[in-house]
């Protein structure tokens, strides 16, 4: 019984312990930056692409003409004369058994087949999820007030701006590789329910290594946590930045491959893939980078902790 209630009090003193025990330097706040938007619900569940236009048949079926040119009203003319004899009776065989085997083309195929004289192409349900990250050394100042400026300035309400905000990013990214310590890449292939949860869980997981967004833009709600919220965050010891962190999420229509990044060569190659998305293609966008407010850091200790699987570069 004493026993019990020794083990006890210790467990109490502990808890309150961890509880009201201020936290480490170690472990203090990160703040974060996030520019994104789009749905996965806006993804067609047709594909088009531009064609030649086909008046629709008179009289209603499938149309008189067939692939080589030949239709019936060629035909009518030679059933008065001499049937389906010589030549000219194997030209009507051919053209009768070409018109039955399109209409029942047709019929199987609802009507349309892919790459058809309408435009259309066959149904694509698949959507590529690609992630794209680049660990820099701090001193790519410039690359925070690129990324600043773009969340307080870019539309992320429309396809065109979403796609706007893609390429920028990469380009800024691009403009600094004597600053390149880290990378990673990952692209899958699924369908749109599968690729919006896979999306939503990439971007969760880097969002939760936050302790606060102090700077938004997502649908064009923006958010700016202001000096206040930055003063917060700065590490009591005075420690300088040593990196800087970006993540790239992008959901798009088709396939996305990236390549495995080993070094400075294949980031280049997954940053450019990523970045040469357009807004036809791309149906959701996160932009995340951190360190964000002033004087917040990113450590050595931070990348190994909440970063595993980069590479070096």
């Amino acid at each position: 019984m004493i026993k019990r209630f020794f083990y006890g009090a210790i467990a109490i003193v502990l808890a309150f312990t961890l509880i009201f025990t201020p936290a480490d330097n170690a472990w203090a706040a990160r703040s974060g930056g996030r520019i994104g938007g789009g749905s996965f619900r806006s993804a067609p569940s047709r594909s088009f692409s531009p064609g030649p236009a086909r008046r629709a048949p008179v009289g209603g079926g499938y149309g008189y003409g067939f692939g080589g040119g030949f239709g019936f009203p060629f035909l009518l003319p030679f059933f008065g004369f001499g049937g389906f004899s010589g030549i000219f009776g194997l030209f009507i065989m051919l053209a009768i058994a070409g018109f039955l085997v399109r209409t029942f083309q047709n019929v199987m195929g609802g009507g349309m087949n892919e790459g058809d004289s309408l435009g259309y192409s066959a149904p694509s349900s698949k959507i590529s999820v690609a992630k794209v990250q680049v660990g820099l050394l701090a001193q790519a100042r410039d690359l925070q007030q690129d990324l600043n400026r773009l969340a307080s300035t870019a539309d992320t309400g429309t396809p065109a701006g979403r796609a706007k905000v893609l390429q920028e990013s990469t380009l800024a990214l691009l403009r600094h590789p004597e600053y390149w310590v880290y990378g990673a890449s990952e692209s899958l292939e699924a369908g749109v329910d599968a690729a919006e949860a896979k999306f939503n869980q990439l971007a969760l997981n880097e969002r939760s290594k936050f302790t606060a967004e102090t700077l938004s833009n997502v649908d064009n709600e923006r958010d700016v946590a202001g000096k206040r919220a930055s003063a917060d965050l700065v590490k009591s010891d005075g420690t300088p930045n040593e990196y800087i962190m970006v993540t790239i999420i992008a959901g798009a229509m088709g396939k996305v491959d990236l390549p495995k990044v080993t070094d400075s060569q294949s980031l280049e190659q997954a940053i450019r893939q990523i970045g040469a998305l357009g807004g036809d293609r791309l149906l959701a966008l996160e932009v995340l980078w951190t360190p964000q407010a002033i004087g917040d850091t990113l450590s050595t200790d931070d990348i190994l902790t909440y970063y595993p699987d980069i590479n070096l570069v």
